[in-house]
Parts: structure tokens; sequence; C-alpha cells
């Protein structure tokens, strides 16, 4: 099956089971009968109704949800320094990734979030830092009015496919 078609099976499969799913509360948990492999790493903030990363298979798919710029106890960093904010992101998404088994090597799509699209400078200089630009992913940077965290400025999620390498 071409790869596009395996991205929209597994969205198509992770939407369809998503209600009946359960964020784990360990590092990670796997729903055997959906294929599903959610995943809380201990180095970011434990999640309130989501997972910090969704791993659908077959294809080893991996769903990144967005991150902002906190800690693993949930402390804003860089407040005020979009910059900072920038780099914790991107360093919550690595961790993320890593939990499942991926790396910004295998990100294929970024969302990008900002209250600020002057900042786009210090966004691409903390992105190039993670991301190779002879394999960038396909984007999407949208302006926001806020987040859920007070203070924050930026928000990113990613998509991963990791190839199969007969993992279960």
């Amino acid at each position: 099956m071409p790869l596009p078609a395996r991205i929209a099976l597994s969205a198509a499969l992770a939407a369809l089971c998503a209600p009946f799913a359960t964020p784990a509360q360990s590092s990670s948990a796997a729903n055997e009968n959906a294929g599903l492999r959610f995943v809380n790493p201990p180095a970011l903030p434990a999640p309130n109704g989501y997972s910090h990363a969704v791993e659908a298979n077959p294809g080893r798919t991996v769903y990144v949800s967005g991150q902002l710029p906190l800690d693993g106890n949930g402390k804003l960093i860089g407040n005020g320094d979009f910059g900072a904010q920038a780099e914790q992101v991107f360093a919550n998404l690595k961790a993320a990734l890593s939990a499942a088994g991926a790396s910004f090597g295998d990100v294929v799509k970024l969302n990008m979030y900002v209250t600020d699209m002057t900042q786009l400078k210090a966004l691409r200089a903390a992105r190039d830092r993670y991301i190779d630009p002879k394999r960038a992913p396909a984007s999407t940077l949208v302006e926001v009015e806020r987040f859920v965290a007070e203070g924050a400025m930026v928000e990113i999620d990613a998509t991963a496919v990791v190839a199969d390498n007969g993992r279960d």
C-alpha cells in the first residue's frame, strides 16, 4: 500500500478508535485489539485527557500531541522569550518521539501554532536544530490568539512514520 494511503488509513483508524481509547497512566500502554500504543514519557507533564504520542500500527505512524513550552513538572519555560519557548517545544517533541521509538528523521508533518508571526526567524532557528532541512517535513504555521498554558507563545504537534521493522 502506498505511503499516503497508509497514512490516511492510520488516521482513519485512530479517529475510529479514539472514543474507546483511554490514555495511559504509565509511560506507555498497548491496546492490542486496535493496534494502538499510547505513550506518555515521564520527561513530559502528565496529560489531562490526551496522550503525548499515539502509535498506530500497521505502518508505525506516530501522532504527537501539541507540545507547549513546559518542563516535566508542567512549568512554563522561557516566559516572554519566544526563542527559549520554541527550543523547549522541540525538546518536548523529541522526548515524545523518542518514547514512541521515532525521531525527527521520521517526522512527516508539523503543525505549528504561534501567537506572533513576527517571531518566525526564532521558530525556524529552533526547528532547524532538530529537522534536517534536506528532509523537511510538510508543515503548517498558524497564528493564534493564545494557548491553554498562560504565557505560552508556541505549540507544535507532529506526525511521524517509522519504517516497519516487524515490531508488534
